[in-house]
């Protein structure tokens, strides 16, 4: 069975469309370890939310709350 490029893409091409980021992408994004991630995670200090078990940020939330921590 043949699959088709776009049908393949479109969960990534979903994400980016709503800006949804997996803690890997979000460390990247920011520019941390993803150990960072994780501990400021467990330490409740980054917003995000668990989406079927799994932590997941939105773009716009981070940018508010890295601006937010930059004026502090």
């Amino acid at each position: 069975m043949e699959t088709n490029k776009s049908d393949s893409q479109q969960p990534q091409q979903q994400r980016q469309r709503t800006q949804i980021m997996t803690p890997k992408e979000a460390a990247k994004y920011l520019g941390f370890h993803l150990v960072t991630i994780y501990r400021l995670l467990k330490k409740q200090e980054i917003p995000a939310t668990k989406i079927g078990g799994q932590w997941r940020f939105k773009k716009d939330v981070l940018d508010a709350w890295l601006m937010n921590r930059m004026n502090q």
